[in-house]
């Protein structure tokens, strides 16, 4: 089951995966959350690999912190999903830490391209990121408290 591909159920929050987190529910929480918004926006069920079945989407996102921002999680990473919906390719990655990063990077020149960050509750912001960004909070039924921040993608990926 552990290196199976798994469908994020946000009726019956589930912590599969992200157990080793010392803040596993509120990630769990977290990542619900996002599985929530992308089936009522897009009708996209979320679907979480173990972040060593789908090294390109680690390295992707990788890539682009390091490029951009010159930017290192410290934390091992949990789980990943990449997909396409409305335009946009999407990455995430889940951290053991309760970090969540995702890239928003949109496929025509010229649309959209971000990278967001968001803590779980509970977790401290992670010190390769805490003097760099501004964290705004957000309350969410799933996930409690979720602080986040982003910045703009202006490379090529």
């Amino acid at each position: 089951m552990e290196d199976m591909p798994y469908v994020v159920d946000f009726v019956n929050v589930s912590t599969i995966g992200l157990e080793s987190s010392p803040v596993a529910e509120a990630l769990a929480g977290l990542r619900a959350n996002e599985a929530r918004y992308y089936r009522n926006k897009y009708a996209h069920a979320f679907t979480v690999s173990p972040a060593s079945e789908a090294p390109e989407v680690l390295e992707w996102v990788t890539r682009i912190l390091a490029e951009e921002r010159e930017i290192v999680i410290g934390a091992r990473p949990l789980e990943v999903t990449a997909f396409e919906v409305d335009g946009l390719r999407m990455a995430y990655v889940f951290y053991e830490s309760g970090l969540s990063v995702n890239v928003m990077y949109g496929i025509e020149d010229g649309a959209k391209r971000a990278v967001g960050f968001k803590l779980s509750d509970g977790m401290e912001v992670p010190e390769e990121l805490a003097d760099r960004f501004k964290f705004a909070r957000q309350k969410s039924k799933l996930a409690g408290t979720i602080r986040g921040s982003y910045f703009v993608i202006k490379g090529q990926y």
